[in-house]
């Protein structure tokens, strides 16, 4: 008798759960307003993505995974902002469902797979942009804490996420020639 995973059954069940929820409204755009204000301060502290980014002015992007999705228009100081009723240039559609594989994808260094439609010129500089900045967050928290104590804290959290890593890629079916 073949038995099941108990993490098939939780990607399953947690699958089932996250069809059957709506977030409020409220909820929804406090959380892009909140998005935006970090994407902009990651793009601001890169001066060639701003330039980049304000190459493409106007230009808006869609991002969508399931019923969640997301318009950014870029400005032409080279940052996002918000554009819910514009009518999108490109539009990324993550393909996976399952909120628990793209954790798990994640959690390996893995980007999800995403169906690109829309302009081809924009797509590649959104790619260049995901591919080229990163945001320094012992940079940030050592403003807030001094540079001794934050270096401590991401070293803790780089120990962390390799251990999280290491325990996600021992999982059962995370062979990847079984996929």
């Amino acid at each position: 008798m073949a038995t099941q995973s108990p993490f098939s059954l939780l990607a399953d069940a947690l699958g089932k759960l996250t069809e059957k929820l709506q977030a409020p409204t409220w909820l929804v755009d406090e959380a892009q307003h909140r998005l935006v204000l970090m994407f902009n301060h990651v793009l601001m502290q890169e001066p060639e993505a701003q330039a980049r980014l304000a190459r493409q002015k106007g230009r808006v992007v869609r991002a969508q995974w399931r019923d969640f999705s997301m318009q950014l228009a870029a400005t032409p100081a080279g940052l996002w902002e918000l554009a819910p009723q514009a009518k999108p240039d490109l539009l990324l559609t993550v393909t996976d469902t399952s909120p628990l594989d793209l954790a798990r994808s994640a959690m390996q260094g893995e980007r999800p797979a995403v169906r690109i439609e829309g302009d081809v010129q924009f797509a590649a500089e959104v790619n260049w942009l995901v591919d080229h900045v990163r945001w320094d967050a012992e940079e940030d928290l050592s403003r807030l804490i001094g540079d001794a104590p934050a270096h401590t804290l991401a070293n803790l959290g780089r120990g962390m996420a390799d251990a999280l890593r290491n325990f996600v890629s021992k999982l059962p079916g995370q062979d990847k020639a079984a996929r």
